[in-house]
């Protein structure tokens, strides 16, 4: 890398945490890093850990297509681009891997554009929304922490919440994968009022437990607008979340799926073997076992020196 350069650390996310359907996520301890730097010439993309020699190596790479939009919003367009990731989050799994690649691309460019000043991540918000089509895994990425976010007519806004710290994440993670196209063209159109009184009484609920009282994640998590709908295509994930959640356990799909986010709890004084090996213990044959921490920092930069990678 010979010009200007920065690294950009992205998070993945869990999105929905049952009951709050498109409007919550949870930032997880599991990163994408991107370095990006103004060349003189072209563009040279080098992908290396998760999706290595599988994800496109030019313009059609979504860190690309996200820096580019950026530019575009920003009047800027560098000469050259050079962009080497290190990918960790698996990709195709519920896990917010799309939501990372529009988030450190359009970032990147907020941070390489000589015009843009401080950064503003209401407008970055606002792009890797549109780009996305959601807000609810970019505002986790972006932001990080748990978030809430919500649409208006200027745009996407979202906001953090202060999560307890007994609240641990594990995710699940099945060999196949999903694409959250699929996952969403199974959705009905319309549901039933009793089911969205439902969801909407266990989504408020579930903003307290977050804050306040893990002890009633259990019952905060419980949803009925668009898990159990989406079972024909992932049946493995809801036999999964429905046994762990039996024996106790705050478990739900992790986004589109068919990745299984389970919030366990750290006790006060004490590691969570006791949940965590429960956990093991449950899952089925066939699932890697992702302990993980809530990640409070989100989307961060720091700067690459010319010349040197620091991947």
């Amino acid at each position: 890398m010979s010009g200007p350069a920065v690294r950009v650390q992205v998070p993945a996310t869990s999105a929905n945490l049952g009951p709050a359907f498109d409007c919550a996520g949870l930032a997880l301890t599991l990163h994408d890093a991107v370095e990006f730097a103004v060349a003189d010439e072209g563009l040279a993309v080098e992908v290396s850990g998760v999706g290595a020699g599988e994800l496109p190596a030019d313009e059609r790479h979504l860190v690309v297509r996200s820096f580019r939009a950026a530019c575009d919003l920003l009047g800027w367009s560098p000469p050259g681009l050079r962009v080497r990731a290190v990918n960790a989050i698996p990709q195709g799994r519920g896990m917010g891997s799309s939501a990372a690649a529009v988030v450190a691309g359009v970032v990147g460019a907020f941070e390489l554009c000589p015009d843009a000043g401080t950064r503003d991540d209401g407008a970055v918000l606002r792009l890797v929304s549109e780009l996305e089509g959601h807000p609810d895994n970019v505002a986790a990425c972006l932001l990080g922490g748990a978030t809430l976010s919500w649409t208006t007519p200027e745009g996407a806004r979202a906001d953090r919440l202060p999560v307890s710290d007994e609240v641990l994440p594990v995710v699940l993670v099945p060999d196949g994968t999903l694409s959250t196209h699929t996952a969403r063209t199974l959705l009905p159109a319309a549901v039933p009022h009793c089911d969205a009184a439902y969801n909407a009484a266990r989504a408020a609920l579930l903003v307290h437990a977050l804050i306040a009282e893990p002890g009633l994640l259990l019952e905060a998590t419980d949803d009925r607008l668009h898990q159990r709908q989406r079972a024909a295509a992932m049946p493995g994930t809801l036999a999964l979340v429905d046994r762990l959640r039996a024996a106790g356990h705050a478990a739900v799909v992790s986004g589109a799926g068919p990745s299984v986010l389970v919030l366990t709890r750290r006790r006060p004084g004490d590691e969570p073997a006791g949940d965590l090996s429960g956990v093991r213990s449950l899952t089925l044959e066939g699932w890697r076992v992702y302990p993980l921490e809530v990640d409070h920092r989100g989307a961060c930069v720091s700067p690459v020196p010319p010349g040197v990678s620091s991947s």
